[in-house]
């Protein structure tokens, strides 16, 4: 549907269920002496809510009074007709709040539900919004439009829910904000379990998908359409005109898992991961557009399958990687069952523009049991233009696409070099904020000029924002203390992106840190301010909190004398919320006053988005530094994205600097990635209790480098490969009295594929 004629159906839709005389505009009146519409009922508890919906009739609208309704499962269920549907809605929009344990489920005909917000709770089923009251009870011509679900996760993360599920046929989910979902489970799902779900016709147009967090696990999608099991059914289900904003769960942001769907003009804005036709013939995407900004993981589309056409899409600055690149055709399995990975064929890849992709993937996934290479496909009059390395990756026989009629500035690979014409091509900033060249899309070469992407603000709903941005290290107030108790204090009533200065001196701290917002600590001016652990737990992070020290001096030699002291760790529960740790410019030593004395501790069923390590000192420590190998289950659940450790110094730690774990094979995830430079490490990991009698130990990690570090007298450096073709640099290292690292490949046979160069070994070992 076209932005035009989608306002009018907006506008004339709205009108028809009355929402456009909102009766909160007269704050002054009471509730009982509102003037309301014909046909609408003001209801002002749950009591009343039930006993309006139960008498409800075509043309009547049920509204919900101002307000916070807690612990509400809203039913909206009858039948209304084309012309009279049977509306609930908001006395003002964005003012009627769900919280708690609340959900809505929609069953019936005809019904049409707007304005609501859910926040500050979440769903105790299996769906926030769901168009279906149970079983074979479904919604069908329905719609839910202009409504927020805003950060309302369940508390236990890997309990798997979605937000909106779509049943029956003909519903219709519009201009709605969805943003900041934490746990296991995909954001939005089109449902087709059963023959009255399947082709469906459902229409989802002008949301706002807002951020969402890396999950480290599978199951972050933002939006699914179909399940494998019934992937050879039909949806016709149209995805058009939304905005995915830092979509971040997994390397899926769509996953498409069933045939004759449409994926049309929607915006694609610095998201982990790709459009993915996983399963289902048929489908159809054009139109769209996807913007990379060179951010980490950022990709396009994804094919498999058959009968697909990817047509006019504008893809940029996208840096994704195997999977997850900014073009990838996958090989499938010879006779694949259902849920694995059929075979690319009858495919055509056209007028498509792709501009500064790191990878263009051809039969991707090559492997021993991934053998069926695309065939009787076409990749025609395709724009491809790069300031850098030509992108195409070619895994396995691409015959069976045919090349023809494309453009680039780049040296094609052979295999494929006949199907491009190779020429210089100048590319300007349109008028519509794409790349563009006139010349070639004169030619009938590269997406349409016309194409532009979705303004985000017409997406979602007016009146709620949309500029949700991470909160930053020291961007809040500054306060000054110079006591452990003020410490304690001004830890404990921080806001967000506070800075607590230390004036100089010596702090016993005798109470731990409760870390539940993103701080700052840190010493200020050049005497130092020492800190001394009385307890045996410095700081703890809890559930939405972020840590940063800084210019400090962190002592162990007053605390207890007691096994397992942890400097600072995640709360023992299990967090909902990511969390970032820094140490800059900060000295941290004699930590040995028992054995088991670490760093930092991350908690079960924790994920740091980031843990940076910069111009620090680490000594006399007789425990590990990083402990974040916690998730042993061997789910594909981890506890880090990225680690950076710089211009650093560590020397004489018992245990490892740092211990990562990522088991399994699942490979819907990205991380962890590992980033160790200019750093000096020295008599590392040689206590008795250091089971893997390694100074470090990396397993499944997908990004490893170590470069111009020095390494004397300390234990190996384990790196274990599992599963999404990890990478490994180790380069310009000096190695003394230790060996080059291990790497293993686990699942993989043959040679490691880590590159290791430029370094120096000397000593006896």
């Amino acid at each position: 549907m076209k932005g035009t004629k989608s306002a009018v159906l907006v506008l004339s839709l709205l009108a028809v269920i009355g929402l456009s005389a909102c009766v909160g505009s007269n704050e002054t009146k009471t509730k009982s002496s509102i003037e309301l519409p014909q046909g609408h009922v003001l209801v002002a508890d749950q009591i009343a809510f039930n006993k309006a919906m139960e008498n409800a009739q075509p043309g009547q609208t049920i509204v919900l009074a101002n307000g916070v309704w807690e612990d509400f499962e809203m039913l909206v269920q009858g039948k209304g007709t084309k012309e009279s549907p049977i509306g609930v809605s908001a006395q003002t929009e964005g003012e009627v709040i769900l919280s708690g344990l609340s959900n809505l489920s929609l069953y019936g005909e005809h019904l049409v539900v707007s304005g609501l917000v859910f926040k500050d709770g979440y769903s105790p089923t299996g769906s926030v919004i769901s168009f279906r009251k149970s079983g074979d009870k479904l919604a069908n011509h329905s719609r839910v439009t202009r409504t927020v679900i805003d950060n309302f996760s369940n508390p236990d993360k890997f309990s798997s829910d979605n937000w909106v599920a779509m049943y029956g046929r003909y519903n219709r989910f519009d201009h709605n904000h969805l943003e900041g979902k934490s746990n296991a489970g995909v954001t939005m799902a089109v449902r087709l379990n059963s023959v009255a779900s399947q082709e469906n016709y459902h229409q989802i147009d002008h949301n706002y998908f807002g951020p969402r967090p890396i999950l480290g696990s599978n199951g972050g999608e933002t939006l699914r359409v179909g399940t494998s099991k019934y992937s050879l059914s039909n949806s016709f289900t149209v995805v058009e005109n939304n905005y995915f904003d830092r979509a971040n769960g997994e390397v899926e942001i769509i996953s498409n898992k069933s045939g004759s769907n449409t994926f049309r003009n929607n915006t694609f804005f610095e998201s982990r991961g790709t459009l993915t036709l996983r399963h289902g013939n048929g489908n159809l995407v054009e139109g769209n557009v996807f913007l990379g900004n060179g951010k980490d993981h950022t990709g396009g589309i994804r094919v498999i399958n058959a009968d697909q056409t990817i047509r006019n899409n504008y893809m940029e600055g996208l840096t994704g990687i195997r999977f997850g690149g900014g073009f990838v055709v996958l090989n499938g399995v010879p006779n694949s069952r259902i849920n694995r990975y059929h075979q690319v064929k009858n495919t055509v890849i056209e007028n498509n523009t792709l501009v500064n992709l790191s990878n263009i993937n051809l039969a991707a996934g090559s492997d021993a049991e991934r053998t069926a290479v695309p065939i009787d496909s076409a990749f025609k009059n395709n724009l491809v233009v790069s300031e850098g390395e030509q992108p195409f990756k070619i895994f396995d026989d691409v015959s069976g696409i045919t090349f023809s009629g494309n453009l680039t500035n780049a040296d094609m690979p052979e295999q494929i070099a006949s199907g491009f014409v190779k020429q210089a091509i100048k590319v300007e900033r349109a008028a519509t904020g794409l790349l563009v060249n006139t010349e070639a899309a004169s030619k009938g070469v590269g997406a349409s000029l016309t194409l532009r992407p979705i303004d985000k603000n017409k997406t979602g709903v007016s009146w709620y924002p949309k500029d949700t941005q991470l909160v930053e290290f020291s961007s809040g107030n500054e306060v000054t203390v110079d006591s452990p108790q003020g410490l304690v204090d001004a830890v404990a009533n921080a806001n967000a992106g506070d800075v607590i200065k230390l004036v100089a001196g010596e702090y016993e701290m005798v109470k731990p840190l409760i870390v539940d917002t993103t701080v700052t600590i840190m010493g200020s001016g050049e005497k130092a301010a020492v800190v001394y652990p009385m307890r045996t737990l410095l700081a703890e992070i809890s559930d939405g909190g972020s840590l940063k020290l800084h210019n400090l001096v962190i002592d162990g030699e007053k605390a207890p004398d007691a096994a397992g002291n942890v400097l600072v760790r995640n709360t023992r529960l299990p967090t909902l919320k990511n969390y970032r740790l820094s140490f800059d410019n900060v000295i941290v030593r004699n930590l040995n006053v028992n054995h088991s004395a670490h760093v930092f501790d991350a908690g079960y069923r924790s994920m740091a988005d980031r843990i940076t390590i910069t111009d620090s000192v680490f000594e006399n420590i007789t425990g590990d530094i990083l402990r974040l190998n916690k998730e042993q289950d061997d789910l594909g659940i981890y506890n880090l994205e990225y680690l950076t450790i710089s211009n650093s110094q560590f020397k004489d730690i018992q245990g490892a600097v740092a211990k990562i774990y990522r088991g399994g094979t699942d490979e819907s995830t990205f991380g962890p990635h590992v980033f160790v430079e200019n750093s000096r490490f020295e008599n590392i990991a040689k206590g008795k209790r250091n089971k893997h009698q390694a100074s470090f130990y990396l397993h499944g990690a997908q990004d490893t480098d170590l470069l111009n570090n020095e390494f004397v007298d300390l234990m190996p450096i384990i790196i274990e490969h599992t599963v999404g073709e990890p990478q490994t640099l180790v380069a310009n290292n000096s190695f003394i009295d230790v060996e080059l690292p291990k790497v293993t490949e686990v699942f993989t046979k043959g040679d490691s594929t880590a590159v290791l160069r430029n370094n120096t070994v000397k000593g006896s070992k």
